[in-house]
C-alpha cells in the first residue's frame, strides 16, 4: 500500500539530515549566472516547435502582514498601490514570452503563489487574468488545474466567487496552527471561523480541490495542542493537506529572528507531533503521498500515484510534469525542456528590467545526460517509492548497478536497515523508509555536498 508508514524512531534519528525537497533535479541551488534571456527565448522556440502543453506559475510577492516563520520571497507592505507597477512589469513579461509561443499550446495548469495573491484587488485580479488569457491559451471548459494560494484573512465569499468566475478551480489555504499561543508567537492571528468560511465557500462554489498547509515545529507547539488543531482541520475535510517541517534559520531569514528559539519544541516533542499527526491523518482516511503531503484516497494525486502518473516539478506534486513550466514574476522559476531558469529575486530590479523591455532572467542551468538519469531516478523514488532498473536503463542507455556503483554500499546498508528492498531488478522503499525518501534521493544527487546541505531543512 502506498500510504503504509512504519515509524522507527531509531532509524529516523540516524537518517534524518538536511537535504533538498527535490521539486527539481538538479536543485535550484545549482543555477548560475551563465544563463540569461537568450537561453530562455531559445527554449521557448523549441517548446513552440513541438507544441508542448504549458504550466504557468505567477508569483505575487505582496503581504500585508509578516509571518515570522516565512522563508518565501515576499514584500511586506500595507500600501496596495505597490501592486500597480508590479502588474505592469508582469504584463511586459507575459507579452514577451507569449510572442515566442504558439496559441495552440494549451495551459493545462495555472498556479498563483506568493506572498498573498489575494493582496490584489478584485479589479486587479480581473485585469491580470485578462492579460494571461490574451497572451496564453487558457482553457475555458474548467478542465485545467487552475489553483491559487489564499490567506483566509485576506479573502471572503465575494473573493471566492470572483476566483471561481475567473476560472480557478483549486485553492490552497495557509493555516499553520490554530492555537492562539502559537499564532501570537509567529505573528499570524487567524481564527478557525475565518478558515472554515473560505472552505465552505470553496465547497459551495464547486472548487474541485481544497488544500490546507500546516507547519510542525513552530514556537509554543506541543503534541497535545497540535493534535487539537489537526482534529479541527480534518473536520473541514480538505482534499489534500501539507504538513511542513519548520526549519529555524534566523541567520538566513530575517523575520525568523523575531522568534524566541527557547519557545521551539524539543526534538522529542517535534517527532511526537509528526508521529501523532500521521496517525490522526491515517485514521481519517488520508494517504501519505510523500514529502509532507497527504491526500484523501479518491483525490487525483492518490489515484495518479496508484497508476504511475504522479510527477513532481517546481510546483510540487503534479500530474502535469509533461508540461513546460513557465514562471512569471519576481523570483519565479521556469523549467522548459532541459532548461531551468529563474527571474531576478529583487522586486525593484525585476520591475526595472521589464520596464526597459528586457526579460528578467537572472540565472539558470542546462540539464546534461547525467542530470537526466539522476532526475528520473529521484522522480520515481519521491513519486512512487520505487525504481525499476530496466526502465531507467532502456530510457538512458546505462547499466544501473555499474552507473551507480559508488553508492551501492550505502544502498545495501539501507536495505540491511529495512528502509528499502534492493534487488537485481529495482529498489522498493519499505514502510520504514517512506518518511526518509529524501535521504535516499540524496544518495543519487551528484551535486550535493556537506557545504550545500547547510542551505536545506532537515528531512524530519
Amino acid at each position: 500500500m502506498f500510504d503504509t508508514i512504519h515509524w522507527d524512531t531509531n532509524l529516523i534519528r540516524r537518517y534524518d539530515q538536511a537535504g533538498p525537497r527535490y521539486t527539481s533535479y538538479p536543485t535550484a541551488g545549482q543555477m548560475h549566472s551563465g544563463i540569461g534571456s537568450f537561453e530562455l527565448l531559445h527554449a521557448l522556440r523549441e517548446s513552440r516547435k513541438e507544441l508542448r502543453p504549458l504550466s504557468l506559475y505567477v508569483h505575487v510577492p505582496f503581504c500585508a502582514h509578516v509571518c515570522y516563520y516565512c522563508a518565501c520571497n515576499k514584500v511586506i507592505t500595507k500600501d496596495r498601490g505597490r501592486a500597480q507597477p508590479y502588474l505592469r512589469a508582469l504584463e511586459h513579461e507575459m507579452a514577451i514570452i507569449g510572442h515566442h509561443l504558439d496559441r495552440r499550446q494549451r495551459v493545462e495548469q495555472l498556479h498563483f503563489g506568493g506572498g498573498t495573491p489575494t493582496f490584489l484587488s478584485h479589479d486587479e485580479l480581473r485585469h491580470l487574468m485578462s492579460q494571461l488569457r490574451q497572451h496564453f491559451n487558457l482553457l475555458d471548459d474548467d478542465s485545467g488545474d487552475y489553483s491559487i494560494e489564499i490567506d483566509p484573512r485576506e479573502a471572503d465569499w465575494s473573493t471566492m466567487g470572483l476566483l471561481r468566475e475567473l476560472g480557478f478551480n483549486r485553492i490552497s489555504l495557509g493555516v499553520q496552527d490554530l492555537d492562539p499561543a502559537v499564532q501570537r508567537a509567529v505573528n499570524r492571528l487567524q481564527t478557525l471561523e475565518e478558515t472554515r468560511s473560505i472552505v465552505e465557500a470553496a465547497h459551495t462554489l464547486q472548487f474541485r480541490s481544497v488544500n490546507i498547509d500546516l507547519i510542525y515545529g513552530l514556537p509554543r507547539q506541543t503534541p497535545q495542542g497540535f493534535a487539537l488543531t489537526l482534529d479541527e482541520i480534518i473536520a473541514l475535510q480538505p482534499d489534500r493537506l501539507a504538513l511542513f517541517n519548520y526549519a529555524h534559520r534566523p541567520e538566513r531569514f530575517m523575520p525568523q529572528r523575531r522568534i524566541d528559539s527557547s519557545d521551539l519544541p524539543s526534538p522529542a516533542d517535534k517527532l511526537a507531533i509528526l508521529q501523532g499527526s500521521i496517525a490522526q491523518l491515517s485514521a481519517a482516511g488520508y494517504r501519505y503521498i510523500g514529502m509532507d503531503h497527504f491526500a484523501l484516497a479518491d483525490d487525483e494525486l492518490a489515484s495518479a500515484q496508484e497508476d504511475g502518473r504522479l510527477q513532481r516539478n517546481f510546483q510540487g506534486y503534479t500530474t502535469h510534469g509533461h508540461c513546460d513550466l513557465i514562471g512569471l514574476g519576481v523570483s519565479a522559476i521556469s523549467q522548459i525542456g532541459d532548461l531551468y531558469c529563474q527571474n531576478d529575486s529583487e522586486l525593484g530590479q525585476y520591475q526595472q528590467t521589464l520596464g526597459s523591455g528586457q526579460l528578467a532572467t537572472q540565472r539558470g542551468l542546462h540539464c546534461n545526460a547525467d542530470d537526466r538519469v539522476r532526475r528520473a531516478v529521484i522522480q520515481q523514488l519521491i513519486c512512487h517509492f520505487c525504481v525499476n532498473f530496466a526502465e531507467i536503463e532502456q530510457a538512458h542507455g546505462i547499466q544501473f548497478r555499474g552507473y551507480f556503483a559508488e553508492i551501492w554500499p550505502q544502498l545495501e546498508q539501507m536495505a540491511r536497515d529495512d528502509l528499502i528492498d534492493l534487488s537485481a531488478t529495482g529498489i522498493d522503499v519499505r514502510p520504514a523508509g517512506r518518511l526518509l525518501a529524501r535521504s535516499l534521493c540524496m544518495l543519487f544527487d551528484h551535486h550535493l555536498n556537506q557545504n550545500s546541505q547547510q542551505r536545506f531543512s532537515r528531512v524530519i
